[in-house]
């Protein structure tokens, strides 16, 4: 056997044992939990405003009497909303690939339900909870908890933000059976996107949680928590 084939073989044996010793590590390494995948968290920490508003975030104030506030309980920060016969939200500019990270969670604690709200009907389209993702292209995905409006009732309504945007409005949750309660919710926005518009996905521009109670002339109450974007 001359150099040159000794060489191949010798590197042949090589290859062959560390393909051989990389499958017995694949297989003998645990999976990582799904906690140490990549995630993307919009939250309310850091300093306040003169406000009181989350640094990042901006407050809009619309109609009546909107009360907010950063609360901290077992060492997280959550975010309160009461109003009263109100309309108001606060929004935080964002930029990621829906397809890299298609998945969103957050939770909420649902206080008080405007009375009579229902998404259904113009003159009561009211709720205490709106989580709402805005992409690219002037279209919108809000996640509500309604006070009538059955789970996976879907609406379609054009507003300002502050440019005029299509936003497809999605019943998460309904009633009152669950107030009170933290309920964690967990939705596909990639795959959302795509049975409520038909078509592809652009970038995520920003998110925006919402208190409205105007319509029907009421009280609404609730804490939000942070709102997590993670890959699949």
């Amino acid at each position: 056997m001359g150099f040159f084939d000794r060489v191949v073989h010798s590197f042949m044996e090589r290859k062959v044992l560390f393909s051989v010793l990389a499958i017995l590590f694949l297989f003998a390494a645990p999976a990582l939990p799904s906690t140490e995948k990549a995630m993307i968290k919009v939250g309310f920490e850091g300093g306040l405003s003169r406000d009181g508003v989350p640094r990042g975030w901006k407050l809009r104030e619309r109609s009546g009497n909107a009360e907010y506030r950063v609360v901290t309980i077992d060492g997280e920060r959550f975010l309160y909303f009461r109003g009263d016969n109100a309309s108001f939200s606060m929004e935080r500019e964002l930029r990621l690939d829906v397809r890299e990270y298609p998945l969103i969670s957050w939770k909420w604690k649902i206080m008080l339900l405007p009375a009579g709200g229902d998404v259904r009907y113009r003159g009561r389209n009211d709720q205490a909870a709106q989580v709402i993702v805005l992409f690219d292209k002037g279209k919108a995905i809000s996640y509500i908890w309604d006070t009538n409006a059955p789970e996976g009732t879907v609406r379609e309504e054009s507003v300002p933000w502050p440019f005029s945007i299509k936003i497809k409005v999605l019943v998460v949750k309904s009633g009152v059976e669950e107030t009170r309660k933290w309920v964690v919710m967990r939705r596909n926005i990639y795959e959302d996107f795509r049975r409520l518009f038909r078509e592809e996905p652009g970038p995520v521009k920003g998110v925006r949680i919402q208190l409205n109670s105007q319509h029907t002339g009421t009280i609404g109450e609730t804490f939000f928590g942070p709102i997590l974007f993670e890959q699949k």
